[in-house]
């Protein structure tokens, strides 16, 4: 056996820490038959920690067989297993094996998210657990091990009560003097908490120093200053906060002028923030968790003259409405609360009518109204997802998961932008290592190129008018062609628009009005609007942009999306540019395109290699649906099947009476 580090274990060895810890492992028990030989090197280490052999030196013990030399001598790497993980793979803390180049893509790929833990520096106010993850440094030292290994509970723990909440540190990184000794000090712009503690690792004392946090208009602070959430995300019913205070507090929003009534007018607001039915207030039990829906002035008889019912409670009489009005200023009176308004694209997904006490959802034609009365779905076939992933053209169903390569191109060919031809059912992308815009036919498999020469960061299919449009930021264009061209060996296309174009980027068409809409990554950024034929440009959008790189129309609630790669964020306004909603996601890394089906936000992300979704009302429950090894690029939700006979615009019959390109005015 190997001196200082096994012992004998009847014709085999076993590791010195085996020896009196409790557990028989020999024949006999003899590495339990504790003597002196157990005592040469006293236990020093606390729970879920292991002891290297012959030192004082303590290891968490998931640092065992981790190939990482730990011990001195390597002792935690001895015997180990061989690692199941293949070359070119990475192993996670979950003992899961991931390609190696995914690892800090921004992508829990782990599941346990150790393949992102260890990759950037904690943000300001926290520390990172020996483990990989980040927690609160106010967590550290509170007697709960809030670290899986248990690292921010150390023996060294204490604090010092002379010391603690004095801000003895100056701004930024420096040194404070305790008890005649000098201390390192975290960064910190505004020292908001402070308290002194015991660092795990070298024992030296330092400040708990949360900094100001600096969130954008369209987001609020967490009470504990360590991140920002979206307004819309407050008082939601979902706690989006770690500690869970953007929900604290929201009953007393019920009777503020507007703010979101959490509590309705046939409710009661419990002291603990949350809502009780009227009916139950003041009956003897105590209903609310505080208590305070009894006692008080209940004793009193309702004698006001409220238009709908009177109940007593805690404060005196008080009116109440039934279930879609609200209390008037009058406080006897009650007015229908207008749902559709007030409630936004949160009534419904689509249309919605409003009635006396309530309101009603309806869909347009094409989509079916689910059984929860707001949600609207497709009806026919599946909707499926068209995406570019290098040289693949793939399909994936929104509702089976089902993945099928529809397209393969050469392979040392991208294909880039994309998108289909509902009517002739073929799929057109832009090539860039031909220069030249491609198609092919999904039912007869037939291949061709439609123009050559081009460059293009985005393609549009006009399959009404049967033109396709294509943007070159370079040259600051908006440019079309015929669907039904062959290429003839001289380019056949016009310039729709240019001029005072800054660098127009993402393209997007509305066939059945003849507008155009694209955007513009240039100096000044801007959403634009256009008929097809270029004329009666409009400025829809200038301000809270940065890069917006990808763009996607919502018909049915007559909405334009973006996805800005410079702002990290997602936002949508009405068609006439009002109603503008921006949200900060720190996911939105560099979106390339995007598109909308029903509830869901969908969008390639070039720097994760992936294709995403999340709801595209609130930004929450984001998904990945798609990761391939290459770059995801194109990426569409076309409608299967023919268009009715009724949609028509003045270039559909007879190509306008144009003998060569027709461009729809409206």
């Amino acid at each position: 056996c190997t001196a200082s580090r096994q012992a004998a274990c009847g014709a085999g060895c076993i590791p010195v820490p085996w020896l009196c810890d409790g557990e028989q492992q020999c024949p006999g028990g003899t590495d339990e038959q504790c003597g002196c030989e157990c005592c040469s090197v006293l236990p020093v280490c606390g729970a879920k920690k292991v002891q290297c052999p012959g030192t004082h030196h303590c290891i968490p013990h998931w640092e065992l067989c981790d190939r990482h030399q730990d011990c001195e001598d390597g002792w935690d790497e001895e015997g180990c297993p061989q690692q199941p993980c293949l070359p070119g793979q990475w192993q996670c803390r979950n003992r899961v094996c991931i390609m190696a180049k995914w690892k800090c893509n921004g992508i829990d790929d782990c599941g346990d998210s150790s393949d992102e833990d260890v990759c950037a520096p904690c943000p300001p106010g926290m520390v990172r657990c020996d483990e990989g993850k980040c927690i609160l440094e106010s967590l550290m030292c509170n007697d709960e091990n809030d670290c899986l290994d248990g690292t921010d509970e150390p023996s060294t723990c204490g604090e010092l009560p002379a010391a603690a909440g004095h801000c003895l540190c100056s701004w930024g990184l420096g040194s404070a003097r305790v008890m005649g000794q000098t201390h390192n000090c975290l960064p910190a712009y505004s020292c908001q908490v402070c308290s002194a503690r015991v660092d795990i690792r070298s024992g030296d004392l330092y400040w708990l120093a949360f900094p100001h946090l600096s969130c954008p208009r369209t987001h609020v602070p967490c009470h504990d200053g360590t991140e920002c959430v979206a307004q819309e995300y407050v008082c939601d019913g979902e706690k989006d906060c770690a500690d869970g205070s953007d929900e604290d507090g929201c009953a007393q929003l019920c009777d503020t002028p507007g703010q979101p009534a959490l509590c309705q007018s046939h409710e009661y607001p419990c002291g603990m923030g949350t809502c009780l039915n009227a009916s139950l207030v003041c009956d003897g039990r105590q209903d609310c968790v505080d208590g305070s829906d009894e006692g008080g002035n209940c004793s009193v008889p309702c004698q006001r003259s409220c238009a709908h019912l009177c109940y007593p409670s805690p404060q005196g009489p008080r009116c109440w409405c039934d279930p879609g009005y609200r209390l008037a200023e009058d406080g006897l009176s009650c007015v229908d609360i207008d749902e559709c308004t007030e409630r936004g694209e949160g009534a419904c997904s689509q249309t919605c009518l409003n009635a006396p006490g309530s309101y009603s959802c309806g869909c347009l034609p094409g989509y079916l109204l689910e059984p929860d009365g707001h949600v609207c779905k497709v009806t026919g076939p599946e909707p499926m997802l068209l995406v570019a992933v290098q040289s693949e053209v793939l399909s994936y169903g929104l509702r089976s998961g089902r993945e099928e390569v529809l397209l393969a191109t050469d392979k040392e060919r991208v294909v880039f932008s994309l998108d289909y031809d509902l009517v002739e059912r073929k799929v057109f992308w832009m090539d860039l290592a031909t220069e030249s815009i491609r198609w092919q036919g999904l039912d007869s498999g037939k291949k061709g190129t439609l123009v050559k020469g081009v460059r293009s960061d985005c393609i549009a299919v006009d399959w009404l008018g049967r033109n396709l449009y294509w943007t070159d930021g370079a040259a600051g264009q908006v440019l079309a062609t015929r669907l039904g061209d062959a290429w003839r060996g001289v380019p056949e296309y016009t310039v729709v628009m240019d001029g005072d174009l800054d660098r127009p980027h993402s393209l997007v068409l509305q066939p059945l009005e003849g507008l155009l809409y694209w955007s513009e990554v240039g100096s000044h950024p801007r959403l634009m609007e256009a008929t097809m034929d270029g004329s009666r440009r409009h400025v829809l959008l200038t301000q809270g942009l940065g890069w917006p790189t990808a763009l996607a129309l919502d018909l049915p609630t007559r909405r334009i999306f973006w996805m800005d790669e410079k702002l990290g964020s997602i936002g949508s306004a009405r068609l006439d540019g009002t109603g503008v909603k921006v949200l900060q996601l720190a996911w939105v890394q560099s979106p390339f395109a995007a598109a909308v089906c029903e509830g869901q936000l969908y969008w390639s992300e070039r720097k994760a290699w992936s294709v995403q979704q999340v709801d595209k009302a609130n930004g929450k429950n984001r998904t990945v649906l798609l990761k391939r090894h290459g770059q995801p690029h194109g990426l569409q939700v076309p409608t299967w099947g023919s268009p009715k006979p009724c949609c028509t615009n003045g270039c559909a019959k007879s190509n306008g009476g144009c003998d060569q390109l027709c461009l729809p005015n409206p």
